[in-house]
């Protein structure tokens, strides 16, 4: 196991330097002059050349990277050119509601895969496993936002149960102000977790070790949930760190649409004002969070099943 996971810590360095780089990289091959959107059309020549100066704009691609390398081994990410503040101290106020929406919408969609998985599963061909089917096909069909967008008229507008949007104050404010975009991400997991959650469990309900469970007398919930989905979780948990990946890229959408300033918001309003700085160290992170889920995903799969950490 220790041998399996330096091999997949090796990667996830390799891997997160590999963002690092390539995020350098396209922020500067992107056409548009942060000296210029900052200082307006109306600044002179002479005015955008010295800012240009100031903040090392002038030099080349090559020089700019390697001073971009040297600042962030010192854990230096650079000063923001919107805002003249560091961006580390954005990133930190934003990358709270990021996190905490991220989560909230993994356990739903954890909370609704299993009963659902199950339901289906233990009811092969059957009226409840053609719904749980259909509805997994829906959910794949419609975009995530267009859900969020029908929550906030029923349970916000018509009910009067949710906020709107916001993050809400205090502690049971801002659970209470997640529960909408919660749902709202785990919208897009949710349906193929449950469809290859319940492939895995029809594919294990034939094994002998089963049959054996269920010839000791256990109740069909204990067999269904200790034995076969236990067994039947490797492909979906890495299927669900994927989905978890994907979500810490694209929180930007559901953001917009519940008023949410998380770091997908910032990262937006960063890359229209050419803010490289705050881009670079933005992307950074993001791709941090992705590798560091993927690493971890690895290893509980490698710790789930032997075979994958011997291979």
């Amino acid at each position: 196991m220790l041998r399996y996971a330096g091999r997949r810590v090796a990667a996830a360095v390799l891997v997160a330097f590999g963002v690092t780089l390539a995020t350098f990289l396209l922020m500067h091959l992107e056409p548009g002059d942060p000296a210029r959107a900052v200082l307006g059309i109306r600044a002179t020549p002479t005015a955008v050349a010295a800012l240009r100066r100031q903040w090392g704009l002038d030099s080349s691609v090559p020089v700019q990277l390697g001073h971009f390398l040297s600042q962030l081994v010192r854990g230096d990410l650079g000063q923001s050119y919107i805002y003249n503040v560091p961006a580390t101290s954005l990133i930190g106020s934003r990358i709270g509601q990021t996190g905490a929406l991220v989560a909230v919408a993994t356990v739903f969609a954890v909370v609704i895969t299993l009963p659902l998985s199950a339901l289906a599963a233990s009811r092969k061909n059957g009226a409840a496993d053609h719904a749980v089917r259909a509805l997994s096909v829906v959910g794949l069909a419609l975009p995530a936002f267009w859900f969020g967008i029908v929550l906030i008229e029923i349970f916000a507008v018509h009910l009067h149960l949710l906020p709107v949007g916001g993050a809400g104050s205090g502690l049971g404010g801002r659970l209470e102000a997640l529960v909408l975009p919660g749902l709202t991400a785990s919208f897009a997991m949710a349906p193929i977790l449950v469809r290859s959650l319940r492939v895995g469990m029809l594919d294990v309900m034939d094994a002998e070790f089963v049959a054996v469970a269920r010839a000791k007398g256990l109740g069909e919930l204990r067999v269904l949930f200790s034995h076969v989905a236990r067994n039947a979780l490797v492909p979906t948990v890495t299927l669900l760190g994927l989905n978890i990946a994907y979500l810490i890229g694209s929180t930007v959408i559901v953001e917009q649409v519940f008023n949410l300033n998380g770091l997908g918001s910032l990262l937006l309003s960063s890359i229209l004002n050419r803010d490289f700085p705050v881009v670079q160290a933005a992307t950074l992170v993001l791709g941090a969070g992705v590798v560091l889920l993927n690493l971890a995903t690895d290893l509980l799969a490698g710790r789930l099943d032997p075979r994958i950490r011997l291979r």
